[in-house]
């Protein structure tokens, strides 16, 4: 394994951390509810900065995104549309059936389409070479997805034990079913963030750097354009929600609420260019295998911030060993798609 790709390997595990354990400011909010913080996180992390970034360090972005293809954006910002409505079933299951069960799920389904679909239909740039699915690199990529999976059925019936555990113990807003079931159909949409990534960033990264962008604030001008779509809606929903509710003035509450859910954004923010660029420092399957360490990694951030937290307090016995079992095969599962990573030959 050359350092580019092993550089690779520990941006898209960053990322993954990152992300995954991003949103624990929201443990210590009292006055925020889900739609304060994550109009404020959503808005500083997916709108505000990557736009300064790509304004403030890419000459002329505006006449460079004049120069992508009208089907390039529209293909990304479908993909981001539909992570946008996962993410905004993300926020609400962090509610519903804690950061631990959520961040299984979700990884369990997203990394499935995620992975696999860049290996069947190339995406764009140096992904274009990606390795197909019954080569070796594919093969042994595919196992680490099956290995990935036993992991979240672990975590998933740990998550089903603990929460027979804390039944009598603590209030959730809403039925563990009924977010169970939100959690599926946002594990199905969330890799569209990656996938507006994959099958955007060649013509929009190759225009940027044509008009003088170095390779971080063109990556950053993939995400501002390219996950329009998404970020619109996950910042206009919470803004709905505190229409609705007439509760924008909780807004001014608290100044320490308010620094707390910027942190949020800035979390994501990170995160989210840290994968796209560790994704290609790993070269051209890096779409599938960048997503899949990437996804591995984000649950193992969001197990952290449930135990830390205090969502396991109380729970022992085969719950708490089920937990430890998943977080364990998804160690190994990252580390197999590495090396399914290091047999493409592009």
């Amino acid at each position: 394994m050359n350092t580019t790709s092993f550089l690779g390997i520990l941006a898209v595990a960053f990322a993954g951390l990152v992300i995954g354990s991003g949103a624990w400011p929201m443990k210590l909010m009292k006055k925020f509810q889900f739609e304060h913080w994550w109009f404020i996180g959503m808005l500083t992390g997916l709108m505000v900065i990557p736009w300064l970034v790509t304004l403030a360090f890419c000459p002329n972005a505006f006449a460079a995104y004049g120069s992508v293809p009208l089907k390039t954006l529209i293909t990304a910002n479908l993909w981001a549309a539909g992570w946008g409505v996962a993410n905004i079933l993300c926020g609400l299951c962090f509610v519903r059936i804690g950061m631990a069960l959520t961040g299984a799920i979700l990884t369990g389904l997203g990394v499935s389409i995620g992975v696999t679909l860049p290996m069947i239909v190339k995406g764009s740039g140096l992904f274009k070479d990606a390795a197909d699915l019954t080569s070796p690199a594919g093969l042994t990529v595919l196992g680490g997805v099956a290995v990935m999976l036993v992991g979240v059925i672990f975590a998933a019936l740990a998550g089903f034990g603990r929460d027979r555990a804390l039944r009598k113990q603590e209030q959730r807003s809403g039925s563990f079913f009924g977010g169970l079931i939100m959690t599926i159909i946002a594990g199905v949409l969330s890799c569209g963030m990656s996938l507006s990534f994959v099958y955007g960033q060649g013509p929009i990264v190759e225009a940027m750097k044509q008009q003088g962008a170095s390779d971080l604030p063109a990556t950053f001008a993939v995400w501002a354009v390219g996950l329009l779509g998404g970020s619109l809606l996950n910042v206009l929903y919470p803004a709905y929600l505190m229409t609705r509710k007439k509760s924008w003035g909780v807004l001014g509450q608290s100044w320490k609420e308010l620094v707390l859910s910027a942190i949020i954004g800035v979390n994501m923010a990170i995160g989210v260019v840290m994968m796209g660029k560790g994704m290609v420092m790993l070269g051209a399957l890096g779409a599938s295998v960048g997503f899949g360490i990437q996804q591995a990694s984000q649950m193992l951030g969001g197990q952290g911030v449930g135990f830390v937290s205090g969502e396991w307090k109380g729970v022992f016995g085969k719950p708490r060993h089920q937990m430890y079992a998943a977080i364990a095969v998804l160690i190994i599962a990252a580390l197999i798609m590495a090396f399914g990573n290091s047999l493409s030959k592009v």
